[in-house]
């Protein structure tokens, strides 16, 4: 994947196929018909099942925290949820802010909007939208949002920077965001960084750590603060199919490892 356009093409067919199936997109019995691989890694299992506003139809297993936990929402809050998919966070969020709030979805992937408006419609949610757009021009007005929330999609978007200058933009001054993330504990491997099944499962777009950071510190925020912490595991078996023999070698004895990662961090009143 040599441009931005490429990278967003195959995210747009993974996600496509994972809003047409009824199964879990990362779990080791999903991604059967899916246009790209099965990556045989569940980064989120079920803990959303033990979450109050839980949907089923709106779990498709693509997360890799749980950032509505850690994000402070509160009843009447606007929650804007970047990647929103078919809106497990949005319908989460929804929860919290009651019918006094309102939460805005946004996605780039025409299918996985069309899911999400159904659940939404079944559910009788008439304070909860999903709009069409990227994330890097977020179709949302300035300083129009109390909290911005996100799941292991930023690693999706070619340009990070842009993404997190689009929220500080449409945050309120002294409002904050929250997002889980997939990052580093150092470089990845080029193969690892260009495989586009790696890519759509959030992992060849792990920045390392301090770098991710720093983007959010240069976009203008402050009190940034890592929330929660979880290691990820890449099996082998994963690996062998972007690394050679002595590739595989060489990152195991580097020590680089992947982590998600649940990032909180405040727009200066």
């Amino acid at each position: 994947m040599d441009t931005e356009a490429d990278i967003k093409r195959v995210v747009r067919e993974r996600y496509a196929s994972a809003a047409a199936t009824s199964k879990r997109c990362c779990g080791a019995t999903a991604g059967k018909g899916l246009a790209q691989p099965d990556l045989g890694l569940d980064m989120i299992g079920d803990v959303y099942k033990a979450v109050d506003g839980y949907v089923a139809d709106a779990d498709l297993g693509l997360g890799c925290g749980l950032p509505t936990q850690h994000a402070g929402i509160k009843a009447g809050d606007v929650v804007l949820d970047l990647g929103s998919g078919a809106g497990i966070d949005a319908f989460v969020a929804r929860r919290i802010v009651g019918a006094q709030g309102r939460v805005v979805g946004v996605d780039m992937t025409p299918e996985m909007l069309t899911r999400a408006r159904e659940n939404a419609a079944k559910l009788g949610y008439e304070n909860v939208e999903f709009r069409a757009g990227e994330i890097e021009a977020l179709p949302v007005d300035d300083a129009s949002i109390d909290v911005v929330v996100s799941n292991c999609v930023l690693n999706l978007v070619p340009d990070k920077a842009g993404a997190f200058a689009e929220i500080y933009r449409v945050l309120r001054r002294g409002a904050h965001f929250c997002v889980s993330d997939i990052v580093a504990t150092g470089p990845l491997p080029e193969p690892l960084r260009k495989a586009a099944a790696l890519y759509v499962g959030c992992v060849a777009g792990a920045l390392p750590r301090d770098d991710y950071l720093r983007l959010i510190d240069e976009a203008g925020f402050a009190a940034i603060n890592v929330a929660e912490t979880k290691s990820i595991d890449l099996p082998d078996e994963v690996l062998a199919s972007h690394l050679d023999n002595a590739g595989l070698a060489a990152f195991r004895s580097s020590g680089t490892a992947l982590q998600s990662i649940t990032v909180r961090a405040t727009k200066p009143a």
